[in-house]
């Protein structure tokens, strides 16, 4: 496969991105989440535009130690760098910019995924405030009947939060709580954050190796009585 675009290096080819998806990072615990799903996404050669709240740059600061560069060109170049990847394969913008291509239907990808989603997002995409760009980006998945994934990441669930999420079920809307299982028999926190990154991928039907399905793994072994 060949491409137009060029990365950095003079006299080398960027191949062109399988797919695109828009990925947003919001304030619910779980960073860890979001950050390996977009490594998974980039080295798939998935274009990410990246969309992070004010919440999130909180939460990655006390959850992972990053914190995010503070405008859209900085912080991209700064995870560029971080993840070793092309340039053309990462956009980052503010949330406040309206004329990035996931505010509109006739641009967006129509791929996306909140992860970790806050209760606070899944509130108002569920009644389409559409108050910054994460909200309004879910809001054009949704009109487009495109494929949007929530990752919430809160306990215990109010009658409220229940209410949300149904509604946006209702719609189609993907909802896949953080919520690792274990028969894996997980042997660190990077093996639980890759179960749920791993069932995010396959949901996007894109290849996996990092964590197999059921049935396709040795049985766990008993212990004797």
């Amino acid at each position: 496969m060949t491409s137009s675009s060029t990365s950095n290096l003079p006299g080398t080819l960027t191949p062109a991105p399988e797919r695109e998806i828009t990925l947003a990072f919001t304030g619910a615990s779980g960073a860890l989440y979001g950050w390996r799903l977009l490594q998974c996404l980039l080295t798939q050669n998935v274009k990410v535009h990246l969309l992070i709240s004010s919440a999130a740059r909180v939460v990655f600061a006390t959850e992972h130690n990053l914190k995010f560069n503070g405008n859209p060109q900085s912080c991209q170049q700064q995870l560029v760098e971080m993840l070793q990847c092309s340039p053309d394969l990462l956009a980052v913008y503010g949330k406040d910019d309206w004329f990035s291509p996931v505010a509109s239907g006739s641009a967006a990808p129509k791929t996306m995924v909140v992860c970790p989603c806050s209760t606070g997002t899944v509130a108002a995409i569920a009644y389409g405030m559409s108050d910054n760009l994460i909200e309004r980006a879910a809001d054009v998945v949704i009109k487009e009947q495109g494929q949007l994934i929530l990752v919430p990441r809160e306990t215990p669930l109010s009658a409220l939060h229940l209410e949300n999420l149904l509604k946006l079920a209702k719609l189609g809307v993907t909802i896949m709580p953080a919520a690792p299982g274990f028969y894996h028999q997980p042997k660190s926190i990077e093996d639980l954050i890759d179960f749920m990154v791993a069932r995010i991928l396959d949901h996007l039907n894109l290849p996996q190796n990092i964590m197999p399905r059921w049935g396709y793994a040795p049985a766990p072994t008993t212990a004797a009585n």
